[in-house]
This record gives C-alpha cells, structure tokens and sequence, in this order.
C-alpha cells in the first residue's frame, strides 16, 4: 500500500509526462492522486519542490541499477559491456522515469536539488571507481578522469536512447547494445587488453 506522498510523487511523474514541467499544474497532481489540497502542501511547498523530490529519488534508482551492475571482480571489458546493458535496461523498463530524469529542465532546479544531485553523481563516481582504478593501475583500462570515463560509456547510449524515448525511433535500445559496447571497449580499454581469449561480454 501506498502513502499519500508516494501517490502524489507517481501523480507528479505521470502529469509531467503528459504535459511537461510548464503545463503541469498542482491542480492536475492532485486530481490524479485523488489528494486534497492541504494534503499536496503538506508534503512539497510547490510544483518545483514536488519536481525536484521526483529527480532526485529516480536519480537515486538510476543509479542503483548503474552501481550494481559491476563489483572488483569484473575484468575491463565486462565492467564496460555490463555498465551499458544496464544503462539500456533500466531505460526500457523505466520508460516513464528515464524521459523524465533525462529531458526535463534542469533549470528548474534549485541549489539544494543541484546539491543532492551532485552528491548522489558523487556516490556512483565513486562505486564504479573502486572497480576502474585497479584496471587502470594494470594497464587494462586507459588513464581518464571519471567525468570522461562516463561521457565514453553512458554518453553514446544515453544519446542513443533519446531517439526511443522521445518516439522518434521505436526499435528497442536493447538490440544495439553488442555494438554500443563495442565501440565503448575501442574508447576505453587497453588496446592490449580488448581481445583476451575465451573471455565474453
């Protein structure tokens, strides 16, 4: 069962989803969530605190997909290939969440949201270098900052995936992960350290 804030946070994202950020309005969050007036601002003090809230706990499971996707006992090519199936998979199977968390306005955003975001892009950072770093030390994965590292891994498949969740393309991203890991792999690995035998992605 449901709380009357997780049922205006899912209200939230199906209104914006509809309308977007500037056509939303409280009025159709609270329709949508059956809440009263009283009970919208008891838990958000606006539109754009109820927006913010939103990003960051879906910023927060994007995430945790992204995270549990490698461990330190994922060699170069693995890490890189199992990033992006995740990235793709949780994108599909999160349609709704991943149109909002990646085309809504971030200027809408106050300072505080922009600080938990960059505290939360922090935690990944940091989950996935504790995979990375060894691999760079050995020579397996090329030296780049983090911020580089990811523009190289999530960046084509993020771009990728705008196309399927705007509509313009209906194909699943899914069906060119082989090729978007490939790619990252060239962009990324050791050159020594991208054909090892009997090793699969």
């Amino acid at each position: 069962m449901t709380t009357a804030r997780e049922d205006l946070l899912a209200a939230g994202l199906a209104v914006f989803d509809r309308d977007g950020f500037e056509g939303a309005t409280v009025a159709a969050i609270r329709t949508r969530a059956q809440a009263s007036n009283g009970s919208f601002f008891h838990f958000f003090g606006s539109k754009k605190e109820l927006a913010g809230t939103l990003f960051l706990e879906i910023l927060a499971r994007y995430h945790a997909a992204v995270i549990a996707a490698v461990d330190e006992s994922c060699s170069a090519r693995e890490g890189v290939a199992r990033l992006i199936r995740a990235h793709l998979e949780w994108v599909v199977k999160s349609r709704r969440e991943a149109r909002y968390l990646f085309e809504i306005s971030r200027s809408e955003w106050t300072e505080e949201i922009r600080g938990a975001q960059r505290a939360q892009n922090s935690r990944l950072a940091e989950a996935v270098e504790r995979w990375r770093v060894p691999l760079v030390e050995r020579g397996e994965l090329l030296p780049m900052t983090s911020s580089l590292f990811f523009s190289q891994i999530i960046g084509p498949a993020q771009i990728f995936c705008r196309a399927w969740l705007s509509g313009r393309d209906r194909a699943d991203p899914r069906a060119q992960a082989d090729i978007l890991i490939a790619c990252a792999i060239r962009a990324v690995v050791a050159p020594d350290a991208i054909h090892q035998p009997g090793e699969t992605v």
